[in-house]
C-alpha cells in the first residue's frame, strides 16, 4: 500500500503545537497561508486564540459549524457568553471563510471532529415561548463532558422563568447521560 507524504508547512505557517498535539490534515490557502486541524483543534490563519493557547487554535468544542463549498471553506466559532451552574452560554461569533487552493481532507477530519465532539444535543420550545438547544461536548485533554446552552433568537436569557427552565433542562440531559456531578465549561 502506498501512503502519500505531506508536504511539511513553512516554517512562519507552523502553529505551537502542544507536546501532545499532532496534525490530522492541513490545507493550504488561495493567498498562501494554511488552515491545520489537530487532534485538539483547528488553526486558522491571522486569528488570535485564547491568552492560554498560542495562535489561533479553535477547540473542536468551540466551532459550531463548518461548511465545505468548493472552494469556500467557512468556519463559524462559538463565543462563551456566560458561566451558570453546570452549564456555558454560547452564541455565534461572524463566520470565518477561507478559500482553499488544495484542500486535501481538511474539510473531512473538520466535519468528523465537530461531530464527534457533540455526545448530546437537544432543542427545547419553553412554556413561556422561545427556546434553546442544550448540548454536550467533549473537551479534549478533559474528563467528562461540558454542558453549553444556545437560546434560540427570540429568547434572552434572563426573560421570566427561562434561567430556571435552562437549569431544569440540563440538569435533565446530564442525567440523561448518567454524568452526576460533573462539571460546566471543563474548557
Amino acid at each position: 500500500m502506498f501512503f502519500k507524504r505531506r508536504a511539511p508547512l513553512p516554517a512562519g505557517q507552523r502553529p505551537a503545537l502542544e507536546r501532545d498535539e499532532r496534525v490530522l490534515a492541513l490545507a493550504s490557502t488561495s493567498d498562501g497561508r494554511a488552515v491545520v486541524a489537530t487532534n485538539r483543534g483547528l488553526w486558522l490563519p491571522d486569528r488570535e486564540g485564547p491568552p492560554d493557547v498560542p495562535g489561533g487554535r479553535l477547540g473542536w468544542h468551540e466551532i459550531h459549524k463548518a461548511t465545505w463549498n468548493p472552494p469556500r471553506f467557512a468556519v463559524t466559532p462559538a463565543e462563551q457568553l456566560s458561566e451558570e451552574d453546570g452549564y456555558l452560554v454560547m452564541a455565534d461569533l461572524p463566520e470565518l471563510v477561507f478559500a482553499l487552493d488544495e484542500p486535501g481532507e481538511l474539510p473531512a477530519e473538520v466535519r468528523s471532529r465537530i461531530v464527534r465532539s457533540v455526545v448530546h444535543t437537544s432543542h427545547h420550545v419553553l412554556p413561556e415561548g422561545g427556546g434553546l438547544r442544550v448540548v454536550g461536548r467533549r473537551v479534549s485533554g478533559v474528563d467528562g463532558l461540558s454542558w453549553h446552552v444556545r437560546y434560540d433568537p427570540d429568547t434572552g436569557p434572563d426573560d421570566p422563568g427561562v434561567p430556571e427552565a435552562t437549569a431544569v433542562l440540563v440538569a435533565a440531559a446530564r442525567d440523561e447521560r448518567e454524568e452526576p456531578g460533573a462539571r460546566a465549561g471543563a474548557a
